[in-house]
């Protein structure tokens, strides 16, 4: 949902079409007439015909950040028969509500109300013929698609009737549904937070890839999908039983979004939505799902109470990852991808100062401040050390995958606190209670939550190390005038994968720009990482093309940015275009100009931002 705000106006999605916007002043109160249950196409916004008198916060994304407006007053009229109902080329039988918006005094011009009910334009899909809409309600977004307690505390069942217009398809996240024509019938029936509720209509087939899975796509997708995915995630699933406990949820499905979706993945109960960055061809990215898989258990089944304690979520379902990953692939493949996600880490520290106040486990976020503004890698990768730094403690493996079992199996259902985690980790293994573990001079628990900075505690990532020096081996290789090319024939990349790869450009990028020459050298030579589908891969390829200024292969920065829109890959590739050469700074606009229209409004303006600064 998005509309534009200017001082004295305001444009609500859910207006009454028929009759204008009031005008408002900053600091002013006025009414606007809106539809209930009512579909436009600007909007969709749920009110119980029954409600009245209650508050709605919604979501300003500025310039200067995220502001808040708050709805209040809610009522309605009742206009003709048949409350609800909407009939085509009339407009009787409507229930409309009035609502009473304070504008802030501090409403900055041209800001974007940026609600996340997303509607795509056929041209923002992979099919580019038929429009698309989508919710993504974490972390307290939901709000705009219904009513709600909109906090992570608070978990119930739902249900849902949603029709659509014929030759499209209703996804949502629940473990129940059935179809009636034109409208799908949805009841989850187990306990989730507003955020995890997700709804998705578009242009969509699906096909089965294990007992319990099916993956849905746009119908130019789903063969891809079908066979990038055809038996793998039933395995995942199995390992991740066999360590965290059943998989309560039922069905595991995947949808695979349109390109220009923002976000790597969400993990929707029951229906994960994902990238299709995921689509590399050879499965080199098939296990980044399991990721979102882990949060079956960390995260969907045991929430934060509060996003000011977002590790609970993504540390544990971090460790979680890697735990199934040790399982499939071994030790050394872990270590490897946790030494990515450290490197990570570091380069978000490097930026931001260790000591930055986001930089800590427990985060304080104040009132009007928006969870999404506060996101980075310190709770994934911090959260994640220090849920090892706790097994490292225990000091046995299966020991403490038997604490996770019953971690899980304690607080199922249920929304709990670091202070009630740490608890009963203490409380299920005493004797480390009574050695007082949890005040070990320099690791208490206490400098963990509340002090920012470099984790105290680093995993031991050495049985990684037979994948990590051949990687460091060659990039020094690949970075040395003249180059040696029967030292670097020796080295066989063949059988390498996808983390490996990456370890060796992020190394590449490190001691970049190489020698004159070398780029273009190394671009002949491993065609398996210059002409690669991996998206992975062609982010890592487009930074050093950038960095060694290697206009020979601009085109490849053009046709990836021109393929997806995650922000991940988005806005590296813009700022390492931005800190380039001139060409490099030309090849941004140009880029920019021709695909902005594709891109998720959120990340249009962050590119916008990176181009003029």
């Amino acid at each position: 949902m998005l509309a534009v705000l200017e001082q004295g106006l305001v444009v609500a999605g859910m207006a009454d079409m028929t009759r204008p916007a009031e005008k408002l002043s900053p600091g002013q109160s006025g009414v606007l007439t809106a539809t209930g249950l009512i579909w436009s196409r600007y909007s969709l916004v749920i009110i119980p015909k029954n409600w009245s008198l209650f508050a709605v916060n919604f979501f300003v994304g500025c310039a200067g950040g995220s502001q808040l407006f708050r709805i209040w007053n809610i009522s309605h009229d009742h206009c003709g028969a048949g409350h609800g109902n909407r009939s085509s080329g009339s407009q009787h039988g409507r229930l409309l509500y009035h609502w009473i918006m304070q504008v802030p005094k501090s409403l900055n011009h041209q800001c974007l109300l940026a609600l996340q009910v997303c509607w795509l334009e056929p041209q923002q899909t992979a099919g580019k013929k038929k429009p698309y809409m989508y919710t993504q309600g974490q972390a307290v977004l939901n709000r705009c698609f219904f009513p709600s307690f909109d906090t992570p505390v608070v978990k119930s069942t739902f249900s849902a009737n949603i029709t659509v217009p014929d030759g499209f398809t209703a996804i949502m996240s629940a473990n129940n549904w059935d179809r009636q024509g034109q409208t799908f019938v949805f009841n989850m029936t187990q306990p989730i937070p507003s955020y995890l509720v997700a709804l998705v209509v578009g242009d969509i087939v699906s096909a089965d890839v294990g007992p319990r899975s099916r993956v849905w796509a746009e119908p130019c997708l789903i063969e891809a999908a079908k066979k990038e995915y055809d038996g793998v995630i039933e395995e995942f699933l199995t390992v991740g039983e066999k360590l965290f406990g059943p998989y309560v949820w039922g069905r595991y499905d995947v949808l695979f979004m349109p390109p220009s979706f923002p976000f790597g993945g969400m993990e929707n109960p029951c229906i994960t939505f994902v990238t299709p960055c995921l689509l590399a061809g050879d499965r080199s990215l098939a296990d980044v799902i399991i990721h979102e898989i882990s949060h079956s258990w960390f995260g969907n089944l045991v929430t934060n109470a509060n996003w000011g304690e977002f590790w609970l979520n993504e540390g544990f379902t971090m460790y979680a990852q890697r735990r199934i990953s040790t399982e499939l692939y071994g030790y050394s493949y872990s270590c490897l991808e946790a030494a990515t996600g450290r490197a990570l880490l570091r380069q978000h520290m490097d930026t931001s100062g260790e000591d930055h106040p986001l930089n800590k486990l427990r985060v304080k976020i104040e009132p009007g401040v928006d969870p999404d503004d506060t996101y980075n890698e310190t709770p994934y990768e911090k959260g994640f050390c220090f849920v090892s730094y706790l097994a490292h403690l225990v000091g046995d493996q299966g020991k403490f995958d038997a604490f996770l079992r019953a971690y899980i199996d304690s607080f199922k259902f249920q929304s709990i606190t670091a202070d009630e985690a740490l608890d009963f980790y203490l409380d299920y293994f005493p004797d480390l209670k009574s050695r007082e573990v949890d005040k070990i001079t320099g690791l208490e628990f206490d400098r963990w939550l509340n002090t920012p900075g470099w984790p105290p505690f680093l995993p031991d990532l050495s049985p990684g190390n037979d994948l990590m020096k051949p990687a460091e081996e060659l990039a020094v290789l690949w970075s040395a005038n003249p180059l040696d090319m029967e030292a670097i024939a020796r080295v066989d990349i063949a059988q390498w994968k996808t983390y490996q790869l990456i370890y060796y450009l992020d190394r590449i990028l490190e001691k970049s720009p190489l020698p004159s020459g070398n780029i273009e050298e190394l671009a002949k030579y491993y065609p398996k990482i210059s002409e690669a589908a991996n998206a992975e891969l062609r982010l890592r390829w487009g930074q050093i093309i950038l960095k060694n200024d290697y206009q020979l292969h601009f085109h490849k920065v053009h046709d990836f940015l021109q393929s997806q829109g995650k922000q991940k890959y988005t806005l590296p590739l813009y700022r390492a275009m931005n800190a380039g050469s001139e060409a490099a700074c030309a090849l941004g606009r140009e880029i920019y100009n021709k695909t902005s229209e594709q891109l998720h409004f959120n990340v249009k303006n962050y590119v916008k931002k990176i181009l003029d600064a």
